[in-house]
């Protein structure tokens, strides 16, 4: 059994199967596992991840993914959610001992970043979406969908609510624009996340850096008999008579094996098969016009303690997120006397792109130090930004159109990957899902089909009562 790909598709994959018998190879083109999850170490001897990733309580399957790794652990649980205006006011959201969905209302009500015209309108359209189960249906309609935006504006949500509300929860959890995004994609966020379990918006962070997450992947397929192949770019898939046959590479080697599973992002699968296959497949040649959107990580290194938070949320800044990496990767509260590492993280950063890495660290420091006060007196010791322009694919209006299944009509390859059509859109949550997707395919076409994937959270409380979609 060959896996393309040592991200978190092929890794749920990998190990899902090898866990089942299966003896895996998996061929990883960098020196590292993890893919667009993952970190690295600079010449200075820090450990930076390429973009920070969180988990959330409703992603089940991902923490399944984390337990067969070995990684359960290192993934620290947050049940309070910190925002901050451009002034600096804060305001926070936490979980009552309300049932779903009323268990966040005592905190909103309290919240002092938006009015009670902002907040009856967002109670309104969050009532709506648990009453229809998170998918309102007047969403579908005939000539198309609106975009998230346009169906925020029906709602009569307020500029305010778009911009302190559901605009940062949305754009970060969907690495997209409101006015680019699918509304089902949205609703869902809110119905899995928010509304339909108590603890599906817990937020959840890697206590390490996050390629420390999959050593004990590359451990248990190794002792199944498996093999890591790192440094090992794929260059095509060969085909015989309408199968794939092997996959080779520029060396001319070519390794072969029963079943292949393609765990590769969307843009560079199609480079794998000749040109013709792909426009040829109804059900793959969709992937060329699935689009791509970017995510910006912005990493400052102060001269002492500047954030007390392990993170902070920003309302209407180009920073969305700030994390306090040396409080969340173990450390203790540094004194005042000792540096501190924070993380930037600007998602659907399509304005950053064109702009200099100078730029962009003088306008983010300028927006820590609106929020932070004690970061105005700091002094900036280095800085790193790191751009992924194709970080995701986007959830655009009716995209799920152009998202293949994971069982392909080619024999013997099946599909993994965030962009494959799994329900989920571009998560860490949805590259497991893919891949657990497409080790039950390996093992149906085998003749003894068996079962990874996990289901939500359940529906519970006064939202089991009320909602049409359990």
């Amino acid at each position: 059994m060959i896996v393309i790909g040592g991200g978190l598709a092929g890794l749920s994959a990998a190990v899902a199967l090898a866990e089942s018998g299966y003896r895996i190879t998996l061929l990883e083109k960098r020196p590292f596992l993890g893919g667009r999850a993952t970190s690295y170490v600079l010449p200075t001897g820090e450990h930076v991840d390429n973009c920070q990733h969180v988990t959330l309580g409703c992603c089940t399957n991902l923490d399944d993914f984390y337990r067969r790794a070995g990684s359960a652990g290192k993934i620290r649980f947050y049940d309070h959610l910190e925002f901050s205006s451009p002034d600096g006011h804060r305001g926070t959201m936490y979980r009552s001992p309300l049932p779903a969905p009323l268990h966040l209302t005592p905190s909103f009500l309290r919240f002092p970043l938006l009015n009670w015209a902002d907040k009856r309108g967002i109670a309104r359209l969050l009532g709506h979406i648990v009453r229809e189960g998170g998918r309102p249906p007047e969403i579908i309609f005939r000539g198309g969908r609106p975009s998230m935006l346009d169906w925020l504006r029906r709602h009569k949500q307020t500029d305010r609510a778009i911009s302190r509300f559901w605009g940062p929860v949305l754009v970060s959890a969907l690495n997209e624009q409101l006015d680019q995004m699918d509304p089902l994609y949205g609703a869902d966020v809110f119905w899995k996340g928010f509304l339909a379990n108590r603890a599906g918006y817990r937020i959840g962070i890697p206590s390490v850096p996050l390629a420390n997450l999959y050593d004990g992947c590359r451990d248990a397929l190794i002792a199944r008999g498996g093999e890591v192949r790192m440094r090992a770019a794929v260059r095509r898939l060969e085909l015989t008579g309408g199968a794939i046959s092997g996959v080779s590479f520029d060396s001319g080697e070519v390794l072969r094996a029963d079943h292949y599973v393609a765990a590769v992002p969307q843009d560079a699968f199609p480079d794998l098969l000749p040109a013709e296959v792909i426009d040829g497949n109804l059900s793959l040649r969709g992937v060329r016009k699935l689009k791509a959107s970017p995510i910006t990580g912005v990493h400052f290194w102060f001269d002492r303690q500047v954030m007390s938070e392990p993170f902070l949320s920003l309302f209407e800044m180009t920073t969305q997120w700030i994390f306090n990496k040396s409080l969340l990767f173990g450390g203790e509260k540094t004194r005042a006397d000792h540096g501190q590492y924070l993380q930037l993280v600007i998602s659907a950063s399509y304005e950053l792109i064109p702009r200099s890495r100078e730029e962009i660290v003088d306008m983010c420091l300028a927006e820590v130090r609106r929020v932070l006060p004690a970061a105005q007196e700091a002094k900036l010791l280095k800085s790193t930004v790191i751009k992924e322009t194709s970080a995701t694919f986007s959830p655009s209006p009716g995209c799920d159109i152009n998202r293949p299944n994971v069982k392909t009509s080619i024999q013997h390859l099946f599909l993994a990957g965030d962009w494959t059509a799994t329900g989920w859109p571009a998560t860490m949550e949805g590259a497991v899902r893919s891949g657990y997707l497409a080790a039950e395919a390996v093992t149906s076409a085998d003749g003894h089909a068996q079962t990874f994937l996990k289901p939500d959270l359940p529906v519970e409380g006064i939202s089991r009562v009320i909602a049409k979609r359990k």
